[in-house]
């Protein structure tokens, strides 16, 4: 038993030692996200900041992350990439002439971990001087960003007093809603084309477009989910059946449901079938460490 316990643990730290000694890149990169959904432009790639005229309420749309490579041999690679994008959306930098005269805007800080896969077409990873090559990519991954909510009041007619009026029928009570933003988690299909240039031996700089398939239409605050929906009913005036509030009985519940669903409904912008793309230009610095691998044909 202790034989094996011993040979499990030497091989074991031999797995360890291997990895460590493997060829191992960190590098930060910086560059422009974009937005393509249902409001502002819709330029996959290269977007000039949206509406100049709104930078100071909106921000600069900006992409900053640092990635780590594990390069299995010359050409494959797995990379890690840890994000933050801030995007602006506005329609008063769009081409289409209804989206200008909607006039709609905002921003999203967008947070994101990618597991991803990568091939160099040349052998940039080998040991070398210097070298160009480049790559292609595709992984999954998780956003983190601010999506829209809302709660919903209903409430009966009050007097100056404050003091809330008996109803004299099913609509008569009024409805306000607050929006309100809150962090939501989804995941999204990245994938793209770089160019890598090795030099130095151990140093890299790199260039790619990144493309980004969200699972959500909810990117560019365009969307609001029924579950994002909060309902709060008056209380003063009680149902003698149910002791809760009159609101949330017969024909009362039943008019406040169908509120809340114009709500949402006119909440929505463009197609709600949908999903929003986040796309980035970026450049990067990688620094190459560990024993290089021993590529074995």
């Amino acid at each position: 038993m202790n034989k094996k316990l011993l040979f499990s643990f030497l091989t074991l730290l031999g797995t360890v030692v291997s990895l460590k000694a493997q060829r191992n890149e960190l590098g930060i990169r910086l560059g422009m996200s974009n937005l393509v959904g249902d409001i502002g432009k819709t330029n996959y790639i290269l977007q000039k900041p949206l509406d100049l005229s709104r930078v100071s309420d909106l921000g600069f749309p900006f992409y900053g992350g640092i990635l780590y490579r594990f390069n299995f041999n010359p050409h494959q690679t797995i990379r890690l990439d840890l994000g933050y994008n801030q995007v602006q959306f506005s329609d008063k930098a769009a081409k289409e002439e209804y989206r200008r005269n909607r006039n709609s805007y905002g921003k999203n800080n967008i947070y994101e971990a990618s597991l991803i896969f990568e091939y160099n077409l040349f052998p940039v990873n080998n040991e070398q001087l210097s070298m160009i090559s480049p790559y292609i990519f595709g992984g999954v991954g998780g956003l983190v960003f601010d999506a829209p909510k809302a709660t919903v009041t209903h409430d009966f007619r009050r007097n100056s007093d404050g003091v809330a009026q008996a109803p004299i029928n099913e609509l008569d009570f009024v409805t306000t809603t607050q929006y309100s933003l809150g962090k939501k988690v989804v995941a999204h299909i990245p994938f793209g084309v770089g160019l890598k240039y090795k030099f130095n031996h151990g140093w890299a700089v790199f260039a790619e477009a990144t493309f980004r398939y969200s699972l959500t239409d909810q990117l560019d605050h365009s969307k609001l989910l029924d579950k994002d929906v909060v309902s709060k009913y008056n209380g003063d005036i009680l149902s003698p059946n149910t002791k809760g509030s009159l609101l949330e009985s017969g024909n009362y519940y039943i008019v406040s449901k169908e509120r809340e669903a114009e709500i949402i409904h006119k909440r929505a912008l463009g197609d709600t079938e949908s999903k929003d793309w986040m796309n980035t230009f970026s450049v990067g610095l990688t620094y190459s460490f560990g024993r290089p691998p021993c590529y074995c044909d």
